[in-house]
């Protein structure tokens, strides 16, 4: 694991926040609010949990990453460019015609991506395959996929998760982007998925809940969930939906807006105070 200490890891997300709210300014459209939950783990994941290399994006032996939540594809960008999977110059061409970066993750396309998402509830799928698959092969690699809580109302997550558990996929970690805000409205109110933790440990996970934004809760639940053995692990991570920026946060509004100029302006400005 990369030896990488918590105020570089506050720094460098910090830097992805300032990229999620550049690109979907520049694009004028996406999906900020999910993006900035988000940004924390997924910082960590890419900058100290999993071995990946941005030199060789397709090596055989490195850990995957689904993003199974796939509208938040911004954030996604910002982590791989700053990781250096591709130029951060090139985030404000989100959503252009004729970029790479489109509305949703593609990977046969753009450095880094290990699945194509999108469709959401689908995502957990393609990653419980990729750990079979390492089982399978008789390789080491893990897998990370991660889903929001309102797209874990979709049926085929808990297909998933069945088979996961029901295969004991223990290198396989499902990380729950738990802001209690879709686009309709709040997630208990919407079609509750509550109590998340207990549907999980009703499908044979792990499950370690914790505070998305804490870094020492996540470095420690990534540990707990390496270590343990012959089931597959749920994070359920409690984030803000718009975290870092003050009129997005816990604003559902800003599950789907791009900001304009004036927003944008402030936003900065407080991400960079």
């Amino acid at each position: 694991m990369n030896e990488i200490t918590k105020t570089d890891l506050e720094k460098k997300a910090k830097e992805v926040r300032k990229g999620i709210v550049t690109d979907v300014h520049s694009a004028k459209s996406g999906h900020p609010g999910g993006s900035l939950s988000a940004a924390d783990i997924m910082t960590y994941l890419y900058f100290k949990e999993m071995n990946i290399d941005p030199a060789d994006p397709k090596k055989a032996d490195r850990d995957r990453f689904v993003l199974s939540k796939g509208h938040i594809a911004p954030a996604l960008y910002s982590v791989l460019s700053n990781r250096g999977y591709f130029p951060t110059s090139d985030l404000i061409t989100l959503r252009h015609t004729g970029s790479y970066l489109q509305g949703h993750p593609d990977m046969k396309h753009i450095p880094g991506v290990d699945m194509s998402s999108g469709s959401l509830g689908q995502g957990l799928s393609a990653a419980v395959g990729m750990a079979l698959a390492a089982k399978l092969d008789g390789t080491d690699y893990r897998v990370y996929a991660m889903c929001g809580d309102g797209e874990i109302e979709e049926g085929q997550i808990w297909e998933a998760a069945m088979f996961a558990g029901h295969r004991k996929l223990d290198n396989l970690t499902v990380i729950v982007d738990n802001n209690n805000l879709q686009i309709d409205g709040s997630v208990d109110e919407v079609c509750s998925p509550y109590p998340i933790d207990e549907k999980f440990k009703a499908f044979n996970f792990n499950v370690i809940c914790i505070d998305g934004h804490d870094f020492d809760q996540i470095e420690k639940a990534f540990e707990e969930a390496k270590e343990t053995k012959g089931m597959p692990t749920a994070i359920i991570a409690k984030t803000v939906k718009g975290k870092g920026v003050s009129f997005m946060e816990n604003n559902v509004g800003w599950h789907g807006k791009a900001p304009n100029d004036e927003e944008f302006e402030q936003a900065m400005k407080e991400l960079e105070d």
